[in-house]
């Protein structure tokens, strides 16, 4: 039986010179494929696109390099694709190498590179070759933190100093929204959402991330031979169940889990992401609160009023003994919900969104000295 699957439909936007533009969408959206048609890899199959500059590409690690060649020779390689001279390559070499990091291994085929140095002198030839458009995939994700930092840096260096344009694919929101100015949001081949980037992540973010308040493990076993979670719920703060969370009233995480076997001091743990993935807090359980003999627990983490911030957050739960160092079980997403301000109740003239992701309730004095 034969299918038609449309990768891609129905796509229409137009990049102005010096947008840094996010690409965003689930696996299998359609991000890559975009790329390759915009970096003419690919031919679409219906439609056009037209492209005013030359575009410099890092879609795939070892993408345009040649495993034979060593790092030097493809550095000229690579820039000759790109429809430099000799001379302006040279001009920018010492650059290239600084940048990479990979002085020691410049006469190496790179076909013996680590993925990691593969990734950095790609992405070091690409964007200092001066291209108009600069697209890079999440391939960045090969590199270490401190690379990625780098490169997020010389990206906005390119756009915002030179007026390069930049198409910029990954899963790092955070990342996403600090180099973007724009956003395209694209949901099973079509494009959802298209504008500034904070409301192409916050249209992705609403389709993805469905709101979870309680959970049962029941499908299957879920822990190791020690431990096993069996639920999770959101609380309010009476203890019951909840849909939100009042910003004014607080409310808790509880899970049970039933420990197995004895030999462990398996420690409850949970983890708070705010909508963008971005680390809120961890927090873990008092070592004096917890007996590790087997049987059923029910463990409550209270979040105080006036505390975090209205806004989406994802809790993952974790139970763990220290030493030995062992993770019974983790689930990074076992609840979602939404903390959520009654706007009557605030006693302040600001009427936005508060930005920030904690709004503790200070203790304030005003005098008159005067």
């Amino acid at each position: 039986e034969k299918e038609v699957f449309w990768a891609l439909k129905d796509i229409n936007f137009e990049i102005e010179k010096g947008d840094r533009v996010g690409i965003i969408g689930r696996n299998g959206a359609g991000k890559s494929t975009l790329l390759k048609i915009l970096s003419r890899i690919t031919e679409p199959s219906a439609g056009t696109v037209k492209i005013k500059g030359r575009a410099a590409a890092l879609l795939e690690v070892g993408t345009g390099f040649h495993p034979e060649l060593t790092g030097r020779e493809n550095i000229f390689l690579n820039g000759a694709i790109l429809g430099m001279s000799r001379a302006e390559i040279k001009k920018h070499f010492d650059a290239i190498v600084d940048f990479a990091e990979v002085e020691k291994f410049l006469d190496t085929p790179v076909k013996r590179y680590s993925s990691g140095m593969y990734v950095r002198l790609a992405f070091s030839v690409a964007a200092h070759l001066e291209p108009e458009i600069l697209i890079v995939d999440e391939v960045l994700a090969v590199g270490d933190a401190q690379f990625q930092k780098k490169c997020l840096g010389k990206m906005e260096d390119v756009s915002k100093n030179e007026g390069r344009t930049v198409l910029f694919v990954s899963h790092n929101l955070t990342a996403m929204n600090s180099l973007c100015e724009k956003g395209i949001y694209l949901f099973n081949g079509r494009i959802a959402d298209i504008g500034n980037i904070d409301s192409a992540i916050n249209s992705y973010l609403s389709k993805s991330t469905d709101i979870t308040t309680k959970k049962i493990y029941t499908d299957k076993y879920f822990g190791d031979h020690a431990a096993q979670l069996l639920s999770a719920r959101l609380v309010n703060e009476s203890g019951e169940d909840a849909d939100i969370i009042d910003f004014y009233k607080g409310g808790g995480i509880e899970f049970v889990y039933e420990v197995l076997t004895d030999g462990y001091l398996p420690v409850p743990n949970i983890h708070l992401f705010n909508h963008k993935g971005d680390y809120v807090l961890v927090a873990v359980e008092s070592l004096d609160k917890i007996s590790g003999k087997p049987g059923k627990y029910k463990t409550v983490m209270q979040i105080p009023p006036h505390l975090l911030n209205d806004g989406r957050y994802i809790a993952g739960i974790t139970l763990s003994t220290m030493m030995p160092e062992v993770v019974h079980f983790y689930d990074k997403e076992a609840l979602s919900f939404e903390i959520v301000e009654d706007m009557s109740l605030r006693n302040t003239p600001y009427r936005g969104v508060m930005p920030g992701l904690i709004r503790p309730d200070f203790k304030w004095t005003t005098t008159k000295i005067d």
